[in-house]
């Protein structure tokens, strides 16, 4: 069974559906116990940072993710979810993250050309940067869907897929049990369902 942490910030339907499409037993949840009887987490997000950091310690559920990952418990972050997983976010000030990625969570602006768009909207192909069995069932080259205007750096040895948009962008990334998604698998078709069903899979 997968977990996916409700801690009021997140497209949690599609999200559950795009699991239940590819097979997966699948909850929505807020219930520590829940969280901690289950094979797998998910930890989506949308907004701001600070907000979302916040209301996921407020929840009490920040020391349970990260003690359930700690415990070698597949842990996949998508979107914000992905950028909580890193040390920082310097989204309007320095903000504290999870710490379970080494790097920071940085803005685009000033790193890409003036002519390209912030956010970030739309699709974008993928670079790999290593082999992993959650990219069993995509091939470089495939594209997924991206809406953010902050991404993570410092990450290099961890990075899993990047994207070009004006500079390399952080597209994924893994360490051990833990696994990152800035772009949305959710909302990006059949690459994107191929990429949860691999992660349903995944044995980390």
């Amino acid at each position: 069974m997968i977990a996916i942490v409700d801690y009021g910030v997140g497209n949690l339907f599609s999200l559950k559906s795009s699991f239940e499409a590819v097979g997966a037993e699948v909850v929505v949840t807020g219930e520590k116990s829940v969280i901690e009887s289950a094979d797998k987490i998910v930890l989506p997000g949308v907004g701001a940072f600070a907000d979302a950091a916040r209301k996921l310690r407020e929840s009490g559920l920040a020391e349970t993710v990260k003690a359930e990952a700690a415990k070698g418990k597949p842990l996949l972050g998508i979107c914000l979810g992905m950028q909580l997983l890193f040390e920082e976010s310097h989204e309007y000030g320095v903000h504290q993250g999870l710490g379970l990625i080494q790097g920071k969570v940085v803005s685009m602006q000033g790193v890409i050309p003036q002519n390209l768009q912030i956010p970030q909207i739309g699709w974008n192909a993928l670079k790999f940067h290593q082999d992993h069995p959650v990219l069993k069932y995509i091939k470089e080259g495939d594209c997924v869907y991206f809406v953010h205007s902050y991404y993570a750096t410092e990450c290099n040895k961890d990075l899993l897929l990047s994207v070009e948009y004006g500079a390399e962008i952080t597209a994924a990334v893994v360490r051990g049990n833990v696994l990152g998604m800035q772009f949305h698998p959710e909302k990006s078709g059949t690459v994107g369902l191929n990429l949860l069903r691999a992660f349903v899979e995944w044995e980390a």
